[in-house]
């Protein structure tokens, strides 16, 4: 059977019912599939009881799910909801949820990140904010890298004076295994314009985000 295309795993309803509409017979990704059968069988389960006998083809779904960021563009989802407005204010979008993959261990880490920029004559719509937020952290990725692209692409494709990015995650790969530290969290932040020059605008932009 041939692989559904990327979109069908994107929208959130879709990939709820390819769930549900799942059957002995599917095979969603069969090369991925056999990798996490392989898997399976190197950590001493058995891929056949019934328990397991999905979960490949589940396995093969959330992994295109949750690195489905490689296949979408900031610049498009940014340039496509641009609007002329003579704003000079801050615009903050506070407490957007993400969550993403460590590339070092393929654990997730998740939590909050907090964006603000500088108008420069232009207002992107706010939902685009999260969904760059989503394209960067839907990848495997470390966080501060990931604070650093979405900082770099709102400052590129919306001409921004200044962005800032601000993001706090409680990573599993510190909390179930290694020092195992439940309660840590880490801050990693990506200040660039305005916000990176003049103290006073940081300032600012922090004391928003700690309201």
């Amino acid at each position: 059977m041939e692989k559904p295309k990327l979109s069908r795993v994107l929208a959130h309803s879709h990939y709820a019912a390819s769930f549900e509409a799942e059957s002995e017979e599917e095979i969603y990704d069969a090369p991925k599939e056999a990798l996490v059968r392989s898997m399976l069988t190197e950590i001493g389960e058995d891929p056949e009881r019934e328990g397991l006998r999905r979960t490949p083809l589940r396995v093969a779904k959330a992994m295109d799910f949750l690195t489905s960021g490689y296949g979408l563009s900031a610049e498009e989802i940014i340039k496509g909801a641009v609007f002329e407005e003579n704003v000079k204010e801050m615009v903050v979008v506070r407490d957007i949820e993400f969550y993403s993959l460590c590339e070092h261990h393929l654990l997730p880490f998740f939590g909050h990140a907090h964006v603000g920029y500088l108008p420069n004559g232009k207002v992107v719509g706010l939902s685009k904010i999260a969904r760059v937020v989503d394209v960067f952290a839907r990848r495997l990725q470390v966080q501060e890298r990931l604070a650093n692209q979405v900082a770099d692409a709102l400052m590129e494709h919306l001409g921004a004076h200044g962005v800032a990015v601000v993001m706090e995650a409680s990573h599993t790969c510190m909390m179930m295994r290694g020092v195992q530290k439940q309660r840590s969290s880490t801050v990693t932040s990506a200040m660039r314009g305005t916000f990176e020059e003049d103290p006073r605008t940081r300032a600012e932009f922090m004391s928003f985000i700690r309201g």
